[in-house]
C-alpha cells in the first residue's frame, strides 16, 4: 500500500504512486493513495487519485512504483511527468 509522499522540486508538487495502466504510448496512469482523517469522526479514510504521466522512454510497466512531477499542460489530460521508477 502506498502512502502519498508530498516533497517539491523548484515549487512543483511531486507524488510517489503505483503504475495501473501502460497501454498508451509515452503515457501511463499512476494511482495516488493518501490517507486522511475524516473530519467529524476522526477515522483514517484511504483515498486515491489517478493522474496521467508522461513517459518518454516508456520504462514504466504496470505495478511499479514512481515519482511524477506536477508540469505543464501536455495533453487534454495530462500534467505530469514522470521523474524515476522507484521499484519495480
Amino acid at each position: 500500500m502506498q502512502s502519498e509522499v508530498k516533497a517539491s522540486i523548484k515549487g512543483h508538487k511531486v507524488l510517489t504512486g503505483t503504475v495501473t495502466g501502460d497501454k498508451m504510448d509515452k503515457t501511463i496512469v499512476v494511482k495516488v493513495m493518501s490517507l486522511d482523517k475524516h473530519p467529524v469522526y476522526k477515522k483514517i479514510i484511504r483515498k486515491h487519485n489517478s493522474f496521467k504521466a508522461h513517459d518518454e522512454k516508456n520504462s514504466a510497466k504496470i505495478g511499479d512504483t514512481v515519482r511524477i512531477i506536477a508540469t505543464r499542460p501536455l495533453s487534454k489530460h495530462k500534467r505530469w511527468r514522470l521523474i524515476e521508477v522507484v521499484g519495480k
